[in-house]
């Protein structure tokens, strides 16, 4: 299958190696032709230390490899994907499959990544989301995965399953294509709050506590959305939770770690060296939870921390010091109670 890959970055470099290895005819896309250039010469990306390109990866700038297409993956940074599929729009033929490997909620619409790509592409193309617990870094060493192909369409969902998936990349199939991606974005905002809580020293057992009611806060937000609540506790929902919370590959986990030392938020952001999709998304799904009348707690406090100066002490103290209630109030389906 001929395959073009928006966004040169780790995670889309390592699925388009993935790509590669599963013998499929795959182009890298990068927005900076010096960058495609350097990556084409030398088979490396600055993205990605240690990891060397097959040769058989074709490697450019220019989006009009699109044309020619039968799957185009979408793998930029949230903030900047709207800006990348409008790039791709003129260039992608009418049928041609589209996948999101992109985690996060649009500032300013509350979009989810595939309602972006749907707005800008068109043109009836099938739009699919590929999410999990996959650390860019890990794939790229083809060490055992497991990831969620979701779409509404159970044949294209599958046809991006048999397209990704291979003996250590294992690809399960889902309908909530809702689900998937909220969990999917809130999960940056809880593993910068994680790194905060290993940044003031809280322990284990707090990082437990926070992890778990914060499972419980998205499967509220995803309900309310229109998602299923059973997928929280899937691949897309714990498992990436896990990964992205304890893991040191953790863009958002070593900025919330910073933020814990005592750096300021701007400088942390700073520090990590690329995109830390947990700030964004931070925003954007408080805009969401306020338009779906759901409680979100947890990622309230961390809005606070990133936005809004809060001192991280007071706000996890805050969190301990909520009303008392029922761990399994069934009350909490209906009124948005986590």
């Amino acid at each position: 299958m001929k395959i073009f890959v928006f966004g040169s970055g780790a995670w889309g470099t390592a699925l388009a190696m993935l790509l590669v290895d599963n013998g499929h005819d795959v182009t890298l896309w990068s927005h900076d032709p010096e960058k495609a250039a350097a990556m084409a010469k030398r088979r490396k990306n600055p993205a990605m230390a240690g990891a060397i390109l097959p040769k058989a990866l074709n490697i450019t700038s220019d989006p009009a490899g699109a044309e020619r297409a039968e799957l185009v993956l979408f793998a930029s940074p949230s903030n900047i994907l709207r800006r990348t599929a409008k790039t791709a729009a003129p260039h992608i033929k009418p049928g041609t499959v589209l996948v999101s490997a992109t985690k996060g909620i649009e500032e300013g619409t509350e979009l989810r990544m595939s309602q972006v790509i749907r707005q800008e592409v068109g043109k009836d193309c099938p739009v699919a989301v590929l999410s999990g617990p996959s650390h860019a870094e890990e794939v790229s060493r083809r060490m055992a995965t497991g990831c969620v192909a979701a779409c509404e369409d159970q044949a294209v969902a599958e046809l991006v399953q048999r397209t990704f998936m291979n003996d250590m990349f294992r690809v399960y199939v889902n309908l909530d294509v809702v689900g998937v991606e909220l969990c999917g974005a809130v999960k940056n905002i809880i593993a910068l709050g994680v790194g905060v809580m290993d940044g003031l020293g809280l322990g284990d057992n707090a990082k437990a506590l926070f992890m778990t009611r914060a499972m419980a806060e998205i499967a509220v937000l995803c309900q309310a959305a229109g998602g299923d609540r059973t997928t929280c506790s899937g691949l897309a929902g714990m498992g990436d939770l896990i990964v992205t919370c304890l893991s040191g590959h953790s863009r958002n986990r070593q900025a919330g770690l910073l933020i814990g030392r005592g750096a300021p938020v701007a400088i942390a952001l700073r520090e990590v060296g690329a995109v830390v999709e947990g700030y964004y998304a931070a925003a954007s799904v408080m805009t969401l939870a306020r338009r779906l009348h759901t409680e979100m707690p947890i990622c309230r406090s961390i809005y606070g921390i990133l936005y809004e100066d809060m001192e991280p002490e007071d706000v996890f103290r805050g969190l301990m010091n909520r009303d008392r209630r029922s761990e399994f109030d069934r009350g909490w389906d209906t009124a948005g109670r986590t």
